[in-house]
């Protein structure tokens, strides 16, 4: 990714029907070589897909907040999620994540399979999931701790190793949180004690070091200044070679910008689901049209 990226038209603008929006270089970031099927009431479904959501409700309480959501999440790519506040996106991610769980009367009915075992099943171990499924929030949350202890926590709990590999480990996770030339000489330093923008980029790290499949990042850059947010861009862009990610964000640019497809949510509903040049330029939705061209939300 490049600066040429954030040279994009700030505002899209209905064309002949469609969705006109000047996507850069993000229309060239779409290129996947997932299998696609036809779309099932504008939700375009991948096969083999890393997760595959299946008649997915999340209740908080009595109150639905999920409704019947069926989609595949393609196998490292980017998915951006967007939606008017309160739409069910950032519920969503924390449904994969079990986050939930830690609250009670607070349930899910339906699928989240990843490689062949459904998450929701009763025998599933929720620190594993949430081993195998990174989540980084919008707030950057460091532990109150050492730069180099925030990277070895996680670590220390699921894997038994030696003060050599910890200490590898702890480089490639902050080298791929691309924070590590930043703080190689202050480990022992507070990671409270970094801007916000490093401090979310040890986050990053963080959910890279116990090596998960899926990431999933809830507004990553929506307190951060325009460098920072570039910076965790980038960085994204770059994760995709090796986890699945999925992001939410309420920023039109930045989710064509990072993504390679888009699903855009509305009242607890999954409204639409493709490509991201397709959304962004030939939705089928005329809610997905309202909504990217701000008619609605």
């Amino acid at each position: 990714m490049t600066t040429e990226n954030l040279n994009m038209s700030t505002m899209a603008t209905p064309q002949s029907g469609k969705v006109s929006f000047n996507m850069a270089a993000a229309v060239g970031n779409t290129k996947t070589h997932a299998t696609m099927t036809n779309k099932v009431d504008g939700v375009r479904h991948v096969e083999n897909g890393k997760l595959i959501l299946k008649n997915l409700n999340f209740f908080y309480g009595k109150f639905q907040g999920l409704q019947d959501i069926n989609v595949s999440f393609p196998d490292r790519q980017v998915t951006a999620m967007i939606g008017p506040s309160g739409c069910g996106k950032s519920t969503l991610l924390r449904t994969i994540n079990r986050i939930y769980s830690l609250y009670p009367g607070q349930r899910a009915e339906g699928e989240i399979v990843m490689d062949g075992l459904n998450l929701l099943g009763k025998e599933v171990d929720l620190n594993q999931v949430r081993a195998k499924i990174g989540m980084v929030f919008q707030k950057p949350t460091p532990f109150p701790m050492s730069i180099y202890d925030n990277i070895a926590f996680g670590v220390k709990l699921y894997e038994n190793l030696s003060k050599a590999d910890l200490d590898e480990r702890v480089e490639w996770a902050l080298t791929k949180g691309a924070i590590w030339n930043e703080v190689k000489d202050k480990l022992k330093q507070a990671g409270t004690a970094l801007s916000g923008g490093q401090q979310q980029r040890l986050c990053i790290a963080r959910s890279i070091a116990v090596k998960p499949d899926v990431i999933l990042f809830d507004e990553p850059t929506s307190a951060l200044d325009p460098l920072s947010t570039l910076k965790i861009e980038e960085l994204i862009h770059e994760l995709k070679s090796e986890f699945t990610v999925v992001i939410v964000t309420h920023n039109m640019q930045q989710a064509a910008r990072v993504s390679d497809y888009t699903a855009y949510m509305y009242l607890g509903k999954m409204v639409e689901f493709d490509h991201t040049n397709v959304i962004f330029t030939m939705p089928d939705k005329k809610e997905t049209e309202d909504y990217i061209t701000g008619r609605f939300g």
